[in-house]
């Protein structure tokens, strides 16, 4: 079965093809008429070949300079179903829905995060406050937590500051705010 398909002038693809020429290996091997730029010559002609076609074949074997420019068309439209421009323009709107589902699924978004922090989600716990964040900052740098990579890693207990101060310390927790209790 796989040498059914395998070679293009096979029985399988000379039904499916008609009277359209192949007039090239194509894409794999196999006769098949696609429009793509990084492709292009199909294995197919894009029609079928009729009398009035097969006549300008015969013609345009001789001068080009005695086609016309509807008889140059014709024969192009007979090989090729778009013209490189044709195909690699931009869909007819198809971004414009793409935006606007992503847009309604946004404001769906924003509605949903209103109505949470309007019914939902109620105050912060008490232990977000800043001055119980840097006791529990002081208390975990007592117990010296994690004092490989960690809290106290960082801390200098002779100093008792900070090693290194980047943009991202916490402040010294062991000074008093005035927010503290």
């Amino acid at each position: 079965m796989a040498g059914y398909f395998h070679h293009n002038r096979s029985k399988y693809w000379l039904e499916r093809v008609g009277t359209r020429e192949m007039v090239g290996f194509g894409m794999n091997g196999t006769p098949l008429y696609i429009d793509r730029a990084d492709f292009p010559f199909p294995a197919l002609r894009f029609k079928e070949t009729t009398p009035e076609i097969q006549a300008l074949y015969e013609k345009q074997k001789g001068d080009w300079k005695l086609l016309t420019l509807d008889e140059k068309k014709t024969l192009y439209r007979s090989n090729y179903g778009q013209t490189f421009a044709e195909f690699q323009a931009p869909a007819s709107g198809e971004w414009m829905l793409v935006i606007g589902y992503g847009l309604m699924i946004s404001s769906l978004g924003i509605w949903l995060f209103i109505w949470l922090k309007l019914f939902v989600i109620k105050d912060l716990p008490e232990t977000f406050k800043p001055s119980l964040i840097r006791a529990q900052m002081r208390r975990m740098i007592d117990l010296q937590v994690n004092p490989i990579q960690g809290l106290a890693s960082n801390w200098d207990y002779e100093k008792k500051d900070w090693k290194v101060k980047k943009w991202n310390t916490p402040p010294n927790p062991f000074i008093r705010c005035p927010d503290d209790e």
